[in-house]
Order: structure tokens, then C-alpha cells, then sequence
């Protein structure tokens, strides 16, 4: 069989051409359906004669994004400071229980149940409570994004810490490591790819934690984010204006997936089976 293996070069082109037309393939596919979609929400504003104050067209809520541009970006990087900070302490405190957990079987059997009540406690309803609580209104919105961004994290880091194969422990523990030499060079390795996979998951729920907790506080001025800029455009009819927020904030979520998902590629790709090439 060793005559019908291919040259190296030639399987490396093969590889980097199946990539690219993979790349391409991902790219074209859903931008070619989204286009679709969008000629034909214009075609039908356009055709049907619907004012804009009741649905306006993709190229007028362009032009209102162009337009409004210079109040709309100020609104988004509030919402984004929000929750980047959120997802970076979700993040931060999410891995260091996790560990902690890992660490002490009746520590996490103590605690877990508590996250997990965060976690199917309505944002909406707890949200009011936390601003009346918080003096400062930005921590008071950190702490509502964190609390929806904080236990994907913490749940799939435990899944990933304690899925450590047992076999590599006993060897670890044959060899004589440390407590923390176990940790550092087998358990957090083996949790690597659940945390990132919370980490994409996070990204968006912080997002949506940030919007929900600003729709509720309602804050206004030039400290307001892109939920006060959506209400504000409905109570004053400017529609166009509202789905230009939209559309930052659907952008700006995508943006945050695309970035914690090449950055896991970037991490795992060498050495992880999700993430290794075995197109050959």
C-alpha cells in the first residue's frame, strides 16, 4: 500500500486547498442566505408600500446606522465594556471554583446547588433588586451580566476537571506528583477544551445579561448602552432607528462567538481532537 501513498507536497496542497474551499464554502453559504433574505425583505417593504415607522428596509436601517453612527457607537462600547467585564469575571471566578471544587469533593457538593439556583433564577426578576441594592449603576449592571455569564463556565470547567482519565492519574500518583503538579500538568490540560466551550457560551449570555439589566435599569445620558437606545427609539416611534440597534447588538454577539471560537482554535488546534485536521 506504500505506492499509493502521496508524495508530502502533494498532500500538503491537498490539505491546504480542501481547507480553503471548506473556508469558503463556511463563508459563501450563509452570507449568499443571508443576502436572499434581505433582497427579499426589501423587495417586500418596497413593494407593499409599509412606511418605515412600522417596518423600514434593510437599506433604510442602514442608512440610520450611518446616520446615528456617532450616538449608536458611544451606546456600544458601554454595552461592551459591560460585558466584557462580566465575561472576564465570569470567566476568572468560573475557573478558580472549578478548581477549588476539583479540589475538595464536599466543597462542591456544598456549593454547586447555589450556582445552580443562580443560574435558573430569571435575570428580569432579580435584576430590579440588584440596582435598588448597588449604589453604583455600572457595578450594579457588571453584577446582572455576571450572574447569567457565570455558571456555563463554572459547570463545564467541573466536567472538564473531573473527566481526567484515571489511568494518567495513577501514573501521575506512581511517579510521585504533586497535588499540584497533577493539577497543572494533567487535570486543567484535560479541562481545556470544556472551559473554552463554556467560554463561547458565556460570550453570548453576557451580552444578553449586559442588555436585559440595562432594558431594566433604563439608564439614560451618555452612560447609556444599546438597550436604552432601542427603548428610547420606541417610545419615540424612530423604528428605523431601533432595528439599527438591533443590528448592533446581533453584530456585536456574533463578533464576541467568532472571537472566543478562534481563540479556542488557536489553543487546541496542535495537540486537541476537536480542533485537529484529519483530512489527510
Amino acid at each position: 500500500m506504500s505506492g499509493l501513498t502521496l508524495p508530502e507536497p502533494e498532500r500538503d496542497a491537498r490539505r491546504v486547498l480542501g481547507l480553503t474551499s471548506m473556508t469558503w464554502m463556511r463563508l459563501l453559504a450563509p452570507g449568499l442566505l443571508g443576502l436572499l433574505f434581505l433582497a427579499g425583505w426589501e423587495a417586500l417593504v418596497e413593494m407593499r408600500g409599509i412606511p418605515p415607522y412600522v417596518l423600514p428596509g434593510p437599506v433604510e436601517i442602514a442608512r440610520t446606522l450611518v446616520r446615528d453612527w456617532s450616538s449608536l457607537s458611544v451606546s456600544l462600547l458601554v454595552t461592551l465594556q459591560i460585558t466584557a467585564a462580566a465575561l472576564a469575571v465570569a470567566a476568572g471566578l468560573g475557573l478558580l471554583l472549578a478548581v477549588v471544587f476539583a479540589q475538595s469533593r464536599m466543597i462542591e457538593l456544598s456549593l454547586f446547588p447555589y450556582a445552580v439556583i443562580l443560574q435558573v433564577t430569571p435575570i428580569v426578576a432579580i435584576a430590579p433588586l440588584i440596582i435598588i441594592w448597588v449604589d453604583d449603576v455600572w457595578a450594579s449592571l457588571l453584577i446582572c451580566a455576571w450572574i447569567v455569564a457565570f455558571f456555563p463556565v463554572l459547570s463545564n470547567t467541573t466536567l472538564g476537571l473531573n473527566a481526567t482519565d484515571r489511568n494518567l492519574e495513577d501514573l501521575f500518583r506512581l511517579y510521585r506528583a504533586s497535588r499540584w503538579q497533577l493539577l497543572w500538568r494533567l487535570r486543567l490540560p484535560t479541562a481545556l477544551p470544556y472551559f473554552l466551550a463554556g467560554l463561547r457560551i458565556s460570550g453570548g449570555l453576557a451580552l444578553i445579561g449586559a442588555i436585559v439589566a440595562e432594558f431594566v435599569a433604563g439608564t439614560g445620558g451618555n452612560a447609556s448602552g444599546l438597550a436604552f437606545r432601542i427603548l428610547e427609539a420606541g417610545y419615540q416611534l424612530q423604528i428605523p432607528r431601533m432595528f439599527a440597534a438591533l443590528v448592533l447588538v446581533s453584530g456585536t454577539g456574533i463578533a464576541i462567538f467568532l472571537a472566543l471560537t478562534l481563540l479556542s482554535h488557536l489553543l487546541l488546534r496542535r495537540w486537541h481532537e476537536s480542533a485537529v485536521d484529519r483530512r489527510r
